[in-house]
C-alpha cells in the first residue's frame, strides 16, 4: 500500500499538479466562451479577468470598479525582464553543474525537492534540461527585446490578476525545467564525461523547430509593429488594423501559435516523454486557444471586410 502511494505520489508531483489544474481551468474557460453568451451574460467579473489588451473593448462599458485594477499592457516587458533574470541565475546553476562538476545549491536543492523532483538518472535527459532551460532563456530576450524596439503598445489594459501570475509564471517555468534535471544528491547525474557526447537526434530536431517558431513569432509581432508605424519607423498611430503576411494569412494570432510550437519544440527536446513538460504545453494549447479566439471575435466585430477563410489560432480547424 505504501508503495503504491509513493508510486502515485511520483506520477502527480505538485509540479504536475499545478500544471495540470491550470490546463482545466483555461479549459473550462475556453469551453465557456464557446458556449451560448446567454450562459455568461451575468459574468461580467469573469469576462474581465480573462480578457487582456483589445479584447476589454468588445462589449459594454467596464464599471469604474473594474478599471481600478487595470495595470498598462505595456507591462508586459516586466514578465520578460524577471525571466531573464531568474532563469538566467538558474541557467548559471546548471552549467556549472553539468559541465564543471559543481553541486545545486543547498536551496535551489531543496526547493527542487518540495515541488517534486525525483532522484533520477536518465541518460541524455541532462542535456536536454539544460537546452530547454537556454531556449527558454533566449525566448525571454526576445521577447524582451520586442517589447522595447518591436511592439508599440496603446493604453490597453491588462488586469492586476493577470500581471501578478504574469510575474510568477516565468519562475514556475524555469523551476519546471530545473526539476526535471537527473540527480545524484546535489549533483546533475551525466552519463560519461562530456555531456555533448549525449546529443540525439531530437536535441537537433527541438533546436530546429524552436528556432523557426522563434523565427515566425518574431515576423508577426514586426507585421503588427508596423501597422502603427509609417515607413520611416515612426508610431503614428495606436489603432487597430486587419494584418496581413506570414501567418496572419490563416489565423487571426499567429504570435500564439508560434508560442505553442516554442513549447512544442522544448517537449522534442525533452525526447517527447516527459509528462511534466507535456502538461505545460498543455496549458500553453488551452491558455493561447483562449487567446487567439477573444482576439479573433475582436477582429471579426471591428472590421466588416475581415478575412472568412481566416482562423482563430489552428489553420483550417480553429
Amino acid at each position: 500500500m505504501a508503495l503504491g502511494a509513493g508510486a502515485a505520489f511520483s506520477v502527480l508531483s505538485p509540479l504536475r499538479a499545478l500544471w495540470l489544474g491550470l490546463a482545466a481551468a483555461f479549459l473550462l474557460t475556453l469551453l465557456l466562451q464557446l458556449a451560448p453568451p446567454r450562459l455568461l451574460r451575468d459574468c461580467a467579473l469573469f469576462q474581465d479577468l480573462i480578457r487582456y489588451g483589445k479584447t476589454k473593448l468588445v462589449g459594454p462599458a467596464r464599471p469604474a470598479a473594474y478599471r481600478a485594477f487595470d495595470v498598462p499592457k505595456r507591462y508586459f516587458s516586466h514578465f520578460y525582464v524577471i525571466s531573464v533574470l531568474w532563469n538566467g541565475f538558474l541557467l548559471w546553476f546548471l552549467t556549472q553543474s553539468v559541465f564543471l562538476g559543481v553541486p545545486l545549491p543547498n536551496w535551489l536543492h531543496g526547493l527542487l525537492r518540495i515541488l517534486g523532483a525525483a532522484q533520477s538518472q536518465g541518460g541524455e535527459l541532462a542535456l536536454s534540461v539544460f537546452l530547454v532551460l537556454l531556449f527558454l532563456w533566449l525566448h525571454s530576450w526576445r521577447r524582451l527585446f520586442e517589447c522595447f524596439y518591436v511592439s508599440v503598445f496603446s493604453n490597453a489594459v491588462i488586469h492586476v490578476v493577470q500581471y501578478c501570475f504574469g510575474l510568477v509564471y516565468y519562475v514556475l517555468v524555469g523551476l519546471t525545467v530545473i526539476s526535471e534535471v537527473p540527480m545524484d544528491g546535489r549533483n546533475v547525474y551525466i552519463v560519461g564525461k562530456n555531456p555533448l557526447m549525449q546529443a540525439r537526434w531530437f536535441h537537433i530536431l527541438g533546436m530546429m523547430m524552436f528556432i523557426w517558431s522563434s523565427v515566425h513569432q518574431y515576423k508577426c509581432h514586426v507585421i503588427l509593429g508596423k501597422l502603427r508605424r509609417n515607413k520611416a519607423g515612426v508610431v503614428i498611430h495606436c489603432n487597430h488594423r486587419i494584418p496581413f503576411g506570414d501567418w496572419f494569412e490563416y489565423v487571426s494570432s499567429p504570435n500564439y501559435l508560434a508560442e505553442l510550437m516554442i513549447y512544442i519544440s522544448m517537449a522534442v527536446t525533452f525526447g517527447l516523454h516527459n509528462l511534466t513538460w507535456w502538461l505545460v504545453v498543455t496549458y500553453v494549447f488551452f491558455s493561447q486557444a483562449l487567446s487567439a479566439f477573444l482576439s479573433h471575435k475582436f477582429y471579426q466585430s471591428k472590421f466588416v471586410s475581415y478575412p472568412k477563410h481566416r482562423k482563430a489560432f489552428l489553420p483550417f480547424l480553429f
